[in-house]
Order: C-alpha cells, then structure tokens, then sequence
C-alpha cells in the first residue's frame, strides 16, 4: 500500500505549550515579524518560547524598552551547549532555507513539526508567507494542518586517529566544541543528521577527486571529477539539481548519487531505494584527499583509510505545509525556480492553408 501524501496531516497528544523560535541572525528587517510573533505567542497564546541566546545579544533586541517584559519570559539556549531535545512541542523559523538546515541540525534524534515562513531569499522550503500570521500560527496550534515527512540522512564519518586529542566538557583543546564526538582506540567516529546532502569534493586540490562509492558493500562506481554530492529528495532541489540531477518530491524514499563535474561523458546522476546503506573511501591510489560537508557546514578533511557510511535516517524533519505536499512544492518550483517558464508559442490566426 503506497500511502497518499494528502493523508499525512498534523496532530497532536495533547495541545503545543512550548515552541522554538529561530530567527536569521543578521538580518534587520526580520526583528519586526520577530517581535510581533514572539508577543503574539507569548500574550495571546501563553506559549513557552525557546530562542537562541544569540539572537538576544542583537543591540536592536537588548536595547528595545517596549520588548522587554516579552523578553524575560523567554527560555535561551545555546548551540552545541545546552539540549532542548525533549522540550520543544513545534518550532517556527523566520528566514530562507538555511534556517530550516540549521532547525534540522539542533535536533540530532527526533524533530518537532516546523513551521517556516519565507522571509530569506529563496524560500523553497519555507512556504508561508507573514502577513496573515496569527491564523496561520493558531491552525497549526489547533492541529489543522497538512505535513511532509523530509527524510534525513544518518551519516557515520570514521577517521583513523592520527594524533592525541584530549576533550574535556565537551571543548577539544584548540577551543572547539565537539559534537557527537565518539572514541574508539585508533579510531575517530563522528555521526550527523543531514536534511539537504553530504558533499564529497576534491577541496583545494588542483587534481581530480577520487573516491570508491560502495552500495550495501558492493563497489558500484569509482568518481573522478570534482566529487560527488548524496542527497535527500530535499535536496534534490538544492546543490543537486544545480548539478544536473532531477528534482524529486520530499515524499519519495530515495537517495540520490550526483557527480560534480565527472571526467566521464557517461556519468549520470541516479537514484537509489532509501533502504541502502552507501559508503564512500578515497580510492587506495587517489593522488590527494578529499573534503566532505553535511549541509553546508562542519568541513573537514578525508584520508586514506576513512570511511563515510551514509543511509536513510529513521527520524524525518517533519515540514507543515501551507497548503499540502503536491501544491506546496510545485508552488516552489515555479516561484523559487522558474520551473519550465517560457513565452508561449503563438496560436494560428486563421485556418491552416493545406
């Protein structure tokens, strides 16, 4: 039975009492819809609202008089510091794309339904507008409304232990934090949740990239070009498709495989069951390592001898639509992308002379 996308819809056990608020740091003209939603949660709904400490440290909040009893109500955080996992009931995101990855990248287990509004500059994964945000906020608090499940990606990094690293509270020693940071003897094992895609690229290099793509632990192809990018139907639309790969919609399981810039005229982009388990190594005579990236961020090195394992995650970003899954996306593809726009071709005037 293939379930139909229009059945998933939003629920909830027990009425939503906290939310996270993430709002695009740096960016003056969203501090308005951020004031006026976190009153708006605050005085008309009675909701707990987690936000980002650092948000808060923008003079133009802090100096604020008129905001301030709604700021001291507020809970704070701070990233890689503190775990608001298991206390967060929806989350609402006011920027472009790159808030919903950062929403996704706080909550490595489990993910409370997001609710994005467009007000960054592509907006293909944010699909509500501000304007009329009250209703739309209290029809998500109410539990009227459509979801889609994104799929992530689990990605496991092993890397041979070359050198001593002493981690103590969380803080390597050059002062950065770490992560999901797991040691075994000899070994450096690191695991993310990837919501757009894991991009495997040559780096600095002046040579081609070189890297084994293995599939359930058979070898399916070697790349040489400028990498290779693994992505979620997400994704598809992101780095993906701007390297020739098709555009899927968020409810197909599937994985994708892209190259970038193959050295082969035969090399097309294919899709994978979400099922599988991929694994990717620097090939034994790659003349330089390779660089790996997990939605844009944590950019680190590949030797040889380290491996990245990659398959379909078990906890999905859950996205509440502003309409449903089909109309919001194809919403997307014609408003973000320019989706098969073109001036039309001209009917003919009068009958065809034979």
């Amino acid at each position: 039975h293939i379930q139909d996308p229009a059945s998933q819809r939003l629920t909830w056990n027990k009425p939503p009492k906290s939310v996270l608020v993430i709002k695009k740091i740096r960016d003056a003209s969203l501090l308005q819809p951020f004031k006026e939603l976190c009153v708006y949660l605050t005085e008309e709904n009675n909701m707990i609202v987690y936000v980002e400490k650092k948000v808060l440290e923008d003079p133009a909040i802090a100096n604020d008089e008129n905001f301030g009893p709604v700021k001291k109500k507020f809970c704070t955080f701070r990233e890689d510091y503190d775990d608001i996992s298991n206390q967060i009931d929806f989350i609402i995101c006011l920027g472009g794309d790159g808030t919903l990855l950062y929403a996704s990248s706080l909550f490595q287990g489990s993910v409370p339904p997001v609710m994005a509004f467009h007000l960054g500059s592509l907006g293909f994964l944010t699909p509500f507008n501000f304007e009329n945000f009250q209703s739309q906020v209290t029809q998500v608090i109410e539990g009227n409304a459509a979801l889609v499940l994104r799929s992530r990606l689990k990605v496991k990094v092993v890397k041979e232990h070359r050198e001593k690293m002493t981690v103590q509270n969380g803080i390597e020693e050059n002062g950065v934090v770490s992560a999901n940071l797991e040691k075994e003897v000899g070994k450096q094992i690191m695991q993310y949740q990837v919501l757009n895609e894991v991009v495997v690229d040559r780096g600095p290099s002046s040579y081609l990239s070189n890297v084994d793509v293995f599939l359930n632990g058979h070898l399916i192809t070697t790349v040489q070009g400028d990498g290779v990018i693994v992505s979620t139907p997400t994704g598809s639309t992101a780095y993906a498709a701007a390297a020739g790969a098709s555009m899927i919609h968020p409810n197909v399981p599937a994985i994708m495989i892209t190259p970038i810039c193959p050295h082969s005229l035969s090399f097309r982009p294919i899709v994978v069951p979400a099922g599988v388990e991929l694994k990717i190594m620097l090939s034994p005579d790659a003349r330089n390592t390779a660089w790996v990236s997990f939605d844009g961020r944590k950019r680190q090195e590949i030797c040889h001898g380290d491996s990245i394992s990659i398959t379909t995650s078990c906890y999905p970003l859950p996205s509440i639509c502003c309409r449903d899954p089909v109309s919001d996306w194809f919403e997307s593809l014609a408003q973000c992308l320019h989706w098969n726009v073109r001036k039309k071709q001209n009917n003919f005037a009068g009958e065809e002379e034979e």
